[in-house]
């Protein structure tokens, strides 16, 4: 089978024909090698365990969740600073729902708003901003969480708010970055990854070519993969086939959907309002560059800066080790809360809540 064989196909359905998955998956024991591969991103992460694709797969390639789970990476800290904001009078907090259930020090989202906080979950910026519009007399604040893959239109929002004049709208801004995140795990060297499947709706906007400095600088692999079963497989064959022939590059599986440059004109966006900083990712710790702020043009919509948002000392639950599983290192099943103290209605921490989190794949799917 040669590569693209199957991203040639047309409709939806063909990528979750089991038979064209099994063909690769035959391709995938022929070649014959072990291989730690990290898969960085939730969405793949549930299409693996839904779709059953490791039961294909030889024992020796191993697949690890990695942190591409946006609320599952965001600190404690910050986690904190979203409860301060629902404590700022004449305020609507406005919100992903996935946010809602993610523990704080104290209490959650959901909490809150049963507290009486007015806390609105939304679909996009552009919700947000049209709440902010229709309540002049109301701060509204935008939680923004999200890879590269929402930064754009986060930024498009915001831009749409300079034009048009809008005074009351502010973000809290937690976007992260997935390259330098990758580039930190490498550098830990915790957990041996031999390949990286990336995720596809970052690279939409990023391209290949940001990945290229994994490849060259640490000589691993990386393949663009799609998020269908079939685009999986590929994936993991074309990471093997990288490492058999030792020729270590950025490959595009996903191409229906990814170019090596990015989208350019989302790019341009994003960096016109954003700018590279440093920020802590959960269980990772401070990663150089793999978050953004608002840039000083656009600093009026800046949240901390307009109300001072400060916390108190965060801590997460006990016994929880989401921040371990973020890594790689450690299996939701090694957590002594998992499904018992820890589960969807009731999570101890963020990889139970978010709908790509690990810990919500495994129990869903995955505990058998």
């Amino acid at each position: 089978m040669e590569r693209n064989e199957v991203t040639k196909m047309k409709y939806v359905d063909e990528f979750r024909n089991k038979d064209i998955v099994k063909k690769i998956a035959a391709e995938i024991k022929k070649i014959g090698i072990p291989a730690n591969l990290m898969e960085v991103c939730g969405t793949h992460t549930m299409t693996i365990f839904r779709s059953g694709l490791k039961s294909l797969l030889p024992k020796d390639t191993n697949l690890i969740s990695g942190p591409g789970c946006p609320v599952c990476v965001t600190s404690q800290e910050d986690i904190d600073k979203m409860l301060v904001c629902t404590d700022i009078p004449n305020t609507t907090v406005t919100t992903f729902g996935d946010m809602m259930k993610v523990p704080g020090t104290s209490s959650n989202l959901n909490n809150k708003k049963a507290d009486g906080r007015d806390i609105r979950v939304v679909y996009s910026s552009l919700d947000a901003l049209g709440i902010a519009k229709e309540n002049q007399k109301r701060n509204v604040i935008f939680l923004a969480i999200g890879f590269e893959t929402t930064s754009p239109t986060v930024a498009a929002t915001i831009i749409k708010a300079k034009e048009e004049k809008i005074k009351n709208f502010y973000i809290l801004t937690l976007h992260k970055l997935i390259p330098p995140a990758m580039v930190a795990l490498l550098e830990a060297g915790e957990s041996k990854i031999d390949g990286f499947i990336c995720p596809g709706h970052v690279s939409t906007i990023i391209g290949s070519k940001a990945y290229e400095k994994v490849a060259k600088d640490f000589g691993v692999p990386c393949v663009i993969s799609g998020f269908e079963p079939s685009d999986v497989m590929e994936s993991i064959l074309m990471l093997l086939r990288q490492t058999k022939k030792k020729r270590i590059s950025v490959e595009i599986s996903y191409t229906r959907a990814v170019k090596r440059e990015g989208n350019k004109k989302a790019l341009e966006i994003m960096n016109e309002v954003f700018e590279a900083t440093d920020v802590k990712w959960r269980g990772i710790g401070q990663i150089p560059e793999s978050g953004l702020k608002l840039r000083p043009e656009y600093k009026e919509f800046d949240v901390e800066k307009k109300f001072n948002i400060r916390v108190s000392k965060s801590t997460k639950k006990s016994g929880c080790i989401c921040g371990k599983i973020l890594r790689g290192v450690k299996l939701p099943t090694d957590c002594k809360l998992f499904a018992k103290g820890c589960l969807p209605e009731n999570p101890q921490g963020p990889c139970m809540v978010s709908s790509e989190g690990t810990c919500a794949a495994y129990y869903k799917y995955g505990r058998e």
